[in-house]
């Protein structure tokens, strides 16, 4: 009987068999993969919609992805209207993302909301500015204090404009008002759906003064066709002389940011991809110097530590709007 030698075979060999054999470790799906919709749940011209803009031009300028970027705007009611639309018919698509901020916050507590934040998936905060108050051009009211002195002695003849009911321009109307003494049941705010809308009302006199964010409003201050009475930071915005609330003998401060979440569904390796998309889209010069000329703060804060944040503010908007009378 022929008696066969053992072939000895090295760990290098082994090595080399073993890689043959072994099922290629599958690559992960490059993000995004087909063309990414942007949903802004406000009407064109807001703040939301801006940087929805800022956000596609970035992306495709600058070529961070190779598919297309649309900007879709569904406004209303705080943007809990794009909100349930993008829970209830994007759930699982993970080519659509939502912008929002604290005026959606306040705005789900206000309108009892069914669908709320829990139900999404925390990508990132991006930015933060702080809000002024305006009044047209021919306004009687010269300051701050000259507003509000009015406004306290007759609390229905000043109307209130700005974003949607609960948000952080309601919300600022309110502080004001806490400030002088107005019962929150005397507020007369008007909430507009666009940043459009609530400009022709303060321009149109359709509102005594009306509230925003700095850079939404500040092209028609350049304009002579509004003023702006105060800032709502604690110190005056780089290159502008309003005086802040502070400075006017109110001790009021809020600032307003934004974000965006992705749909319900998405995994935790798409949330990554899509985080790790926004990083580099932040660290773009275009990101930065929108960012400088928009006087718009960086307040990047990805993941679940952005998750954390939403859920204190949660808490943080409910429990101003019930002091200030708002919300019962």
């Amino acid at each position: 009987m022929k008696i066969h030698k053992p072939i000895l075979i090295t760990a290098a060999t082994a090595a080399l068999v073993l890689a043959a054999c072994a099922t290629p470790a599958p690559q992960a799906a490059k993000y995004p993969s087909k063309a990414l919709t942007i949903l802004a749940p406000a009407n064109p011209g807001g703040g939301w919609d801006q940087t929805s803009r800022l956000m596609q031009k970035v992306l495709s300028e600058d070529k961070l992805v190779s598919v297309p970027v649309e900007v879709v705007n569904k406004g209303g009611a705080a943007g809990t209207i794009g909100l349930a639309e993008f829970v209830t018919k994007n759930k699982g698509d993970t080519h659509t993302i939502m912008t929002m901020g604290g005026v959606m916050v306040g705005g789900i507590h206000l309108n009892k909301s069914p669908v709320t934040l829990k139900e999404t998936v925390p990508l990132a905060r991006l930015t933060s500015e702080y809000l002024v108050v305006a009044v047209p051009a021919n306004s009687k009211f010269q300051t701050l204090k000259d507003l509000l002195e009015a406004y306290k002695a007759d609390p229905k003849s000043v109307v209130w404009g700005g974003g949607s009911a609960g948000g952080t321009d309601h919300v600022l109307v309110g502080l004001l008002s806490k400030a002088v003494g107005v019962g929150g049941d005397k507020i007369n705010y008007v909430g507009y759906a666009g940043g459009g809308e609530a400009v022709a009302a303060v321009i149109g006199g359709q509102v005594t003064a009306g509230v925003s964010g700095f850079t939404e409003w500040n092209e028609q201050v350049k304009a002579g066709k509004m003023r702006f009475l105060a800032v709502s930071g604690e110190k005056k915005i780089a290159g502008d002389n309003t005086p802040t609330i502070k400075e006017a003998g109110y001790d009021v401060t809020i600032s307003n940011w934004r974000g965006v979440v992705a749909a319900p569904g998405t995994d935790a390796a798409t949330q990554k991809a899509i985080i790790d998309l926004l990083t580099k889209m932040r660290e773009t010069k275009t990101w930065k110097e929108t960012l400088e000329k928009n006087k718009w703060d960086d307040v990047f804060l990805p993941g679940d530590a952005y998750g954390k944040f939403l859920e204190s503010e949660d808490k943080t908007f409910k429990d101003t709007l019930t002091a200030i009378g708002v919300l019962k």
